[in-house]
């Protein structure tokens, strides 16, 4: 029995080892950084938690919101114009706020924007109308060439780029590519304002997991429910059920 109390403080340091070092294991175990972790903690043996790090600046950032095609002139040029096809106004935010930009490059940056679903190989014929989109090009090529010479235009007739001319002038390019008033090589101007048009509108109202309808404000003026996951308890309901909109992100945090 005497020999117990001048062992009780290594026996208690090496069962402190044994803990701490024990989570550790099983996890990537990186030379000097386990034993820094370790050593910390022994020196700190009051301590039993570490208090949570303070909120920053960066806790509050959309990584959503990255580039992954388009460049910076071709971003900005695709912000400006969808913006004036779906602007800001009392009823709620525009095209710009709703991160549009964003959705329309993530999609350029997708199978989507390259047509891995669509046979692509020549021949090439004239297509009807009704045939839906039949060019050579891809869709990422056609947005691109279209942003591009949305800014070309611009620079010949108002002597500025697309984003720096005055709202109406942008209306009036975009009016004229929209009546095909102007040529691009090799396509009608036509049907790179058509899908230009047709992704500002998804972008507006499609999941924000896609990187556009931020905060799903697009929703809310519509008064869309979004991703519910089930409307058994107001089916039947004959009045009108206003419900906050989930989406797909609200169902990982319910789960």
């Amino acid at each position: 029995m005497a020999n117990d109390k001048p062992n009780q403080p290594q026996d208690e340091s090496r069962r402190r080892f044994l803990k701490y070092s024990g989570t550790a294991i099983g996890g990537v175990v990186l030379g000097g950084v386990i034993g820094g972790l370790v050593g910390a903690n022994l020196k700190d043996k009051d301590k039993e938690e570490t208090p949570a790090a303070p909120q920053t600046a960066t806790d509050n950032k959309d990584y959503n919101q990255a580039l992954m095609f388009f460049n910076q002139d071709q971003f900005l040029t695709a912000e400006a114009a969808a913006e004036r096809l779906f602007p800001k106004d009392d009823l709620g935010p525009g095209a710009k706020e709703l991160g549009v930009a964003f959705f329309i490059d993530h999609q350029m940056a997708s199978a989507f924007g390259t047509n891995s679903r669509d046979y692509m190989q020549p021949p090439y014929y004239k297509a009807e109308a009704t045939q839906g989109y039949q060019l050579v090009f891809k869709r990422r090529e056609l947005i691109a060439l279209g942003l591009d010479a949305l800014n070309g235009y611009s620079n010949t007739k108002y002597k500025k780029p697309f984003v720096e001319i005055a709202p109406e002038e942008q209306d009036a390019v975009l009016t004229a590519f929209e009546s095909n008033d102007i040529e691009l090589k090799d396509v009608p101007a036509s049907n790179f304002f058509a899908m230009f048009l047709n992704l500002t509108l998804e972008g507006v109202y499609a999941d924000p997991l896609y990187g556009g309808n931020k905060n799903m404000a697009g929703w809310k003026m519509r008064n869309f429910p979004g991703n519910q996951m089930s409307y058994t308890e107001y089916i039947e309901k004959e009045e009108f059920v206003k419900l906050e909109p989930m989406s797909l992100h609200d169902h990982l945090e319910l789960g």
